[in-house]
């Protein structure tokens, strides 16, 4: 860990070998320090990229910082990083709520010598050097549109439960959602978009304000963790359980009881332990020079080696978790 807590005084002439300067690269024998930022911390999906995080700084003896807003707030993820360049950190790892908002943020702790990576959700590609990239927007897309219109027969309205109308790699998901509809499911029709604020209840919420206005509407599809479950309970309580078919992104554990009941017939995600573990792996290789631009593989720690595409790593394909094997998972 960098040495800020080195005061000024301390900093004298005969101490000054032992303070070290903010940008200063990791090295020798001082502890790494890592700092993971989350769209918020009070979500289960970050939660669970935590536990995976703080598995890969134990495997590393690595000192991990973990801190987000409380709900989706672009504006406290920013105070956030400003804070941990005034903390001088190594590395950031940061899972941009607003890709151009946090980027400048990011931009600076750059200039401070401090290495960022993004995870998640992607800055712009000039504030870091690498995206860990859980999977390509397209797979995401493709996955969510091709089991809804599996569901549906490939006809119908839908509707999307998002986190909110600025999540850069919500709408990437969106917009690829779009053009596998337009290219693939002519006879389907999104009707709405609509944002929770990473918000269980007010995914309901918004799902049942749905149900009212589109009575034809055959499935709701999100594309946030917390809007899942918030969906599958409104079509629930509405009555319409098999009738309006639910999709979307999200854990396993948060959506079990649902898709035993058959309110929710697919979730789709990705290993997101395995997520937090590469996201910090990367940060820390990337800190101590080992993971250099141009690199076509890394190895993550117990996770093993893994794709660089340009400066994407990629974690894999998405997962469909359905009745048949959601048991079989327990995160």
């Amino acid at each position: 860990m960098k040495r800020l807590f080195c005061t000024l005084a301390l900093c004298t002439v005969p101490f000054l070998a032992a303070c070290k300067k903010s940008g200063e690269s990791a090295g020798g024998d001082d502890q790494l320090t890592i700092a993971l930022l989350p769209k918020s911390k009070g979500n289960q999906y970050f939660v669970t990229c935590e536990k995976g995080a703080r598995a890969a700084a134990a495997d590393l003896g690595a000192e991990l910082l973990f801190d987000g807003p409380t709900n989706s707030d672009p504006a406290k993820q920013n105070e956030i990083v400003e804070n941990w360049i005034s903390l001088g950190v190594d590395v950031i790892a940061a899972a941009a709520e607003n890709k151009d908002g946090l980027s400048t943020a990011l931009r600076k702790a750059q200039a401070a010598g401090i290495k960022v990576v993004t995870y998640d959700a992607d800055a712009q590609p000039d504030a870091r050097s690498f995206f860990v990239n859980q999977a390509t927007e397209k797979g995401i897309g493709d996955a969510l549109m091709d089991n809804a219109a599996t569901l549906l027969n490939s006809e119908g309205e839908f509707a999307i439960i998002t986190a909110n109308l600025t999540a850069a790699n919500q709408n990437a998901w969106i917009a690829a959602i779009k053009a596998r509809q337009a290219e693939k499911y002519p006879n389907m029709k999104l009707v709405d978009i609509k944002p929770c604020d990473d918000q269980k209840d007010k995914a309901q919420q918004e799902t049942t304000n749905l149900l009212s206005a589109h009575p034809n509407l055959k499935a709701v599809i999100s594309v946030c963790s917390p809007g899942v479950p918030g969906a599958a309970e409104a079509v629930k309580q509405a009555g319409k359980t098999g009738a309006v078919k639910v999709v979307g992104l999200g854990l396993p554990s948060e959506n079990k009881a649902y898709v035993k009941e058959g309110v929710t017939q697919a979730v789709i995600l990705w290993k997101v332990e395995d997520l937090g573990y590469l996201a910090v792996q990367a940060a820390a290789a990337l800190a101590k020079g080992e993971l250099k631009p141009g690199a076509t593989e890394f190895t993550a720690g117990k996770l093993g080696a893994f794709k660089i595409e340009g400066d994407n790593i990629l974690l894999g394909t998405p997962f469909a978790f359905t009745k048949e094997n959601i048991d079989q998972f327990d995160f």
